[in-house]
């Protein structure tokens, strides 16, 4: 389900999906790299780094399918919190619907 928010102050529309997220699932930080999110970018870099390292990989996959499950709503929460708003009635039933905290 992909819904649109919008930020009034700079008119920038934003689309992201909720749920699971299959992008990262198969892509790992290059997805927040690409969608300009650069504090989950490094985030996400490192934690891959440093357990992946140790673990020959393994430990990257792993920290690659957790993030899959919680990384769409980071990006909604971190939007919502930088003023983006739900841009129509579709998205704000959506949020709500699955628990998120849209500023009205």
């Amino acid at each position: 389900m992909k819904i649109n928010l919008t930020n009034p102050a700079t008119r920038q529309i934003k689309q992201a999906k909720i749920g699971f997220s299959w992008t990262t699932f198969f892509f790992g930080c290059l997805v927040p790299l690409v969608r300009g999110d650069w504090k989950w970018f490094f985030i996400l870099l490192i934690i891959t780094i440093v357990l992946g390292l140790p673990t020959f990989g393994f430990g990257g996959a792993i920290v690659g399918l957790i993030f899959s499950f919680i990384y769409n709503r980071l990006y909604i929460n971190d939007l919502l919190g930088h003023g983006f708003a739900p841009a129509d009635d579709y998205s704000e039933t959506a949020l709500e619907s699955h628990n998120f905290l849209a500023p009205r």
